[in-house]
């Protein structure tokens, strides 16, 4: 009997380096070096998890490449998504955002991060908000060989969504928490041949 060899994936692209990457991290500069070095990294840290949150509530609707590159600004508008000073925020500063073409004008997502700001601030006494999501963390992860096998939600993205609503926070429906934990690092949908697969550390 004649074995074959292992077909190649359709949705994996080997770079002129050798690395096998996704179709959406195989051409563009900027995010194929945020998928190489962030996307699925661990991230622990309040002021971390505060931010990725918040940029995930912003693409809705919209390109991730969009988000990515306008976080410098996004960052200078939120004092780097410090909790404490973008809680403070009131509608002199909401005015100033809206006026400011380096991030993505839309009233109700700048509200949603003063709110999720306050709501993170009030999550200290019970662990603080990194705890918190990183609960959520599922007892396995996706093993996606396609770009249609990777999940848009999950049982416990859903749940995390409604446990954030019930802390104070919006803009945190379950599609948009469970691209929060892709982010994250909280699950591994980096596609099997992927450079990346496993390299996070949280799933061996």
């Amino acid at each position: 009997m004649t074995i074959e060899p292992p077909t190649a994936v359709p949705d994996l692209v080997v770079g002129p380096d050798g690395l096998a990457r996704p179709v959406w991290a195989s051409a563009d500069p900027m995010l194929r070096d945020y998928y190489d070095t962030e996307w699925g990294m661990p991230v622990t840290d309040e002021r971390g998890v505060f931010e990725r949150l918040s940029l995930e509530a912003f693409q809705s609707g919209l390109s991730w490449r969009t988000i990515l590159a306008k976080r410098p600004a996004f960052r200078r508008a939120f004092a780097d998504f410090d909790p404490d000073v973008v809680a403070t925020y009131g509608e002199r500063e909401v005015e100033t955002l809206m006026a400011d073409a380096g991030i993505v004008r839309n009233r109700a997502k700048i509200l949603a991060t003063i709110t999720n700001a306050n709501a993170t601030i009030a999550l200290r006494t019970d662990g603080g908000l990194s705890d918190f999501v990183w609960s959520f963390r599922p007892p396995e992860t996706p093993v996606p060989r396609t770009a249609a096998d990777v999940p848009t939600r999950s049982d416990e993205s859903l749940a995390l969504s409604k446990a954030l609503r019930k802390r104070g926070f919006a803009f945190v429906g379950p599609t948009t928490m469970y691209a929060l934990m892709e982010a994250l690092g909280i699950v591994d949908t980096h596609l099997v041949g992927s450079h990346r697969r496993g390299t996070s550390g949280v799933w061996v």
